[in-house]
């Protein structure tokens, strides 16, 4: 059981690392590099080599009204062989006004491996959330393409206790082939990248904005769709990690500088009232 859990704070005018706690593997380092940036930037750091058979990773993550909290990860995540599986939680809770953004590296599964991730946000009014995950093929330079047992991942997004958005992604190789229809057809990659703004926000903009982003990109096919008024998802196949990762950043990019420019502006109105 590994375990990891944070709070990002809110005190004058900046979000702050509020209180965190971790076992081994993890270790949380803060890479904000900019004094006058308010947001936090912290950066999820292991010691382990990868997930290994039997792991449990525990994550709990909370922001506080007003702060805003970018996570990033190390590197790629390595699944290793396994016999009985690993899993890992992951629970957000958002109070009002906050923002949480993370854009996770490439997952890839060795031979073999087998894993369930179940993530759980729950969000209250006016909060902005960002969420991305690559998986690949494995290790194609080493001929592991799809030689992984199971890969389970599910994302659940609520509003105010309500289910808005699940995502359920179970992808099985050894028992339907990853080139069929309605699977990779050809692709070796897959990115998701998730957006939830539970303000009054104007969500055909973005999607403009992101269509004419996966337009740009060579190589791969994409889509985004709208399937709520606040939210937004994107879906990606390619055939390189790194592509769609630095894909995915741009993405959260834009999210994150609007983001940004609404705190300036409401911060400018409470200063002049």
């Amino acid at each position: 059981m590994n375990k990891l859990s944070l709070i990002s704070g809110y005190k004058n005018g900046r979000s702050w690392l509020k209180d965190s706690y971790c076992t081994r593997p993890f270790k949380l380092a803060n890479v904000g590099i900019y004094r006058q940036d308010p947001a936090l930037y912290l950066m999820v750091m292991s010691s382990s080599p990868g997930i290994l058979d039997g792991d449990h990773y525990d994550i709990d993550i909370r922001t506080e009204p007003h702060s805003k909290l970018q996570l990033q990860s190390q590197s790629y995540q390595r699944l290793f062989n396994m016999k009985t599986g690993a899993q890992q939680q992951q629970r957000i809770h958002m109070e009002a006004q906050s923002i949480f953004s993370y854009v996770q590296h490439p997952v890839v599964p060795h031979e073999n491996a087998v894993f369930k991730s179940h993530t759980v946000a729950h969000m209250e009014d006016d909060c902005q959330f960002t969420f991305g995950e690559i998986i690949t093929c494995g290790r194609k330079h080493s001929g592991e393409v799809f030689r992984f047992s199971k890969l389970h991942n599910i994302t659940e997004i609520y509003h105010r206790g309500k289910l808005i958005l699940k995502d359920n992604l179970l992808l099985q190789p050894q028992l339907l082939p990853m080139q069929a229809i309605g699977q990779m057809e050809g692709y070796t990659h897959q990115a998701t990248l998730l957006h939830i703004n539970t303000g009054a926000a104007d969500m055909e903009t973005p999607l403009t904005a992101l269509r004419q982003m996966l337009e740009e990109e060579q190589g791969i096919t994409g889509g985004v769709s709208l399937p709520d008024a606040r939210c937004l998802v994107v879906r990606i196949l390619g055939n390189g990690g790194e592509q769609l990762y630095n894909c995915l950043r741009k993405m959260q990019q834009y999210f994150w500088q609007h983001a940004g420019d609404k705190i300036v502006n409401e911060t400018l109105k409470t200063a002049i009232a």
